[in-house]
């Protein structure tokens, strides 16, 4: 597991102008002059966490052309089916495969002089498989793809968590201290010391593309390998702090 970053060069931050502030007392006998607020600092910062996924999300699909619905529904839903049992014989439960969508449409010719015309049906059926383990993904979505022959198409792979509460509580501690590293700075720059922190907000970061899965073709056997690796969560934060004086 690779170690949490926190990116303090994307950190931005900013001095407040100093002025009146609730709490401050501004009289001839007031004697704590050293602690009072003379500002405020607002600092936004980013971190990350990286971790092995360990649930890989499968849209596979079967599309099948026929001269009539009834023949490409019944063509579709068999090797829907036979994708479906695939999996199962791999261990993934009933739960774990959702179908994602279900259409029928004309499919459509255009001839000079003639318009449009009707030369068949289309019927597609995509399938969603939720796959537990990674690490032995390759074969079963091999045997998937060979079940459903030349109709199989494969629309991609997600790498995810099951549960990331832990991966991302990583990335926000590595965010707050990105925050904190660059907000101290800018109050030694300006001669000051933090003072309490006034408002935290969890910003939604901005997901770069991420590389989802390594996939190479095997040397020995007819199938994909596909490499795990690690997958990254983001988290990104804007902290507000109270400037004080040096003491």
């Amino acid at each position: 597991m690779a170690a949490d970053s926190g990116s303090g060069g994307g950190a931005r931050g900013g001095v407040g102008v100093p002025g009146y502030q609730p709490g401050a007392v501004d009289s001839p006998g007031n004697g704590s002059r050293g602690t009072e607020p003379r500002g405020t600092v607002t600092v936004t910062g980013t971190g990350s966490a990286d971790a092995a996924p360990d649930l890989m999300v499968v849209s596979i699909g079967v599309e099948c052309r026929a001269e009539s619905v009834e023949a490409a529904y019944s063509r579709a839903g068999a090797g829907s089916d036979a994708v479906a049992s695939a999996f199962r014989r791999h261990g993934v439960e009933g739960a774990d495969i959702r179908t994602a969508a279900l259409n029928v449409r004309a499919d459509m010719t255009w001839r000079e002089g003639g318009g449009q015309r009707v030369t068949g049906y289309v019927a597609a059926c995509t399938l969603t498989i939720r796959l537990r383990a990674p690490g032995s993904a390759s074969a079963a979505i091999s045997e998937a793809v060979g079940a459903g022959g030349n109709d199989v198409r494969l629309n991609g792979l997600e790498l995810t968590f099951s549960d990331d509460a832990a991966v991302r509580a990583r990335a926000r501690e590595a965010a707050w201290l990105d925050a904190a590293s660059t907000a101290r700075q800018y109050a030694q720059l300006a001669s000051a010391r933090l003072g309490r922190v006034l408002s935290i907000v969890d910003n939604v970061p901005v997901q770069g593309p991420v590389p989802l899965a390594r996939m190479q073709r095997a040397a020995s056997v007819e199938q994909v390998a596909v490499e795990p690796g690690d997958s990254t969560v983001a988290a990104a934060i804007t902290v507000v702090w109270e400037l004080q004086d040096l003491t």
